[in-house]
């Protein structure tokens, strides 16, 4: 299993715009058949700071999510949006590694 922390940072006036974008890309990405979580996080201390956690089965898998057309949408969507770029740090999982704790 895989784990990515994207930390994203999104413009205030686009805050709102940023939300509805990833719910619609957290709703398919949970559809993948090796997503195991898909998580969209907002710091309380800054509400510009967003965490998205995903989860994927393989290597393959999470590479397979950056290839779907949902992803592609909100990549192009969201990109001005942001006040830098977004910082992905893949994580190997240490616990669970039974599926059923997802």
């Amino acid at each position: 299993m895989i784990v990515t922390c994207v930390k994203v940072y999104v413009k205030k006036e686009h805050i709102d715009d940023f939300i509805k974008a990833t719910i619609e890309n957290h709703r398919n990405s949970v559809k993948e058949p090796g997503n195991l979580r898909f998580d969209v996080l907002q710091s309380i201390q800054n509400p510009a700071e967003f965490t998205l956690y995903e989860a994927y089965r393989t290597d393959g898998d999470a590479a397979a999510h950056k290839e779907t057309a949902h992803y592609a949408v909100w990549r192009d969507t969201v990109a001005s949006w942001m006040d830098k770029p977004r910082e992905g740090v893949p994580h190997r999982v240490i616990a669970p590694l039974d599926e059923g704790g997802w």
